[in-house]
């Protein structure tokens, strides 16, 4: 029985590195899509196990679908790099589900064709069918994002970054940010009370009041805002506009109309 468990995730290792295809150009973005068929699976349990894959490797959760045979899930953004879709759908045939992975660099973005076959298959390769699947998918249900450490960035990139996302899709945006940890550093534009807590804008630009403007940069900026941890008022009350600032906190709150991005619980970093 074990000789022939291990023979047939072998076989399905193969299989995957075998369907990789590399699509596109780096111009016009690039696709990675890789496949495998995993006997005695519903497409619905499958997924459900790649979304507990996919929250344990630290990918965002934007859709799931599972029900309907789709699961959208993003590779998280850093400080130099914006996130990029992966679609991940399955359907199924004569006792198996096809599952199919298919990432979606943005314009301009770049990895090795090796590295990406070797996640992405490390990943479906993890999907098991039968009594195994359906207990690994039990587990996958809900699966939230492992904590990452706090992403670092200046204010005037993050405000751009936001900007960007809204443009593109203003829906997906609360989605992608909401629960992140990020370190800002920036200048202080005002400082208030805001009921028990203290409320720190920093110092955002217009792009048109930009002495150096960015190829497809969006024509509006996204004002960043954060909301004091308690404890922090005698920090607060020590902050001026034009002041230097690092803060860290967690998005908590985005709105597409006023262009507006809040922090919570922020504190001086180090």
């Amino acid at each position: 029985m074990s000789a022939l468990f291990f023979t047939a995730v072998q076989a399905q290792a193969a299989d995957c590195a075998e369907t990789f295809v590399k699509k596109g150009n780096i111009i016009g973005g690039l696709r990675f899509i890789a496949t495998v068929s995993v006997p005695d699976a519903k497409p619905v349990t499958a997924l459900q196990q790649m979304r507990g894959i996919a929250a344990a490797k630290g990918y965002d959760i934007m859709a799931d679908e599972a029900e309907y045979g789709s699961l959208l899930i993003e590779q998280p953004m850093t400080g130099s790099a914006r996130a990029f879709p992966i679609t991940i759908t399955a359907t199924e045939a004569a006792g198996a589900s096809t599952v199919v992975m298919e990432a979606k660099l943005r314009a301009g973005q770049s990895t090795k064709d090796t590295a990406a076959r070797d996640e992405m298959c490390a990943m479906l390769n993890q999907i098991k069918g039968g009594k195994a699947g359906l207990a690994a998918a039990k587990s996958g249900v809900g699966a939230t994002t492992v904590a990452a450490a706090p992403v670092k960035m200046n204010s005037l990139s993050f405000s751009q970054q936001v900007s960007k996302d809204t443009e593109r899709n203003a829906a997906g945006v609360l989605t992608r940010y909401k629960g992140k940890q990020f370190t800002i550093d920036g200048m202080v534009d005002y400082v208030t009370k805001d009921g028990n807590a203290f409320r720190v804008g920093y110092k955002i630009p217009n792009p048109w009041e930009q002495a150096i403007r960015l190829p497809n940069q969006a024509p509006f900026k996204t004002d960043v805002v954060c909301y004091m941890a308690p404890g922090q008022a005698g920090y607060s009350l020590q902050l001026k506009p034009n002041k230097s600032i690092k803060l860290t906190g967690t998005v908590e709150h985005f709105d597409e109309y006023k262009h507006v991005i809040w922090l919570k619980d922020c504190r001086p970093a180090q």
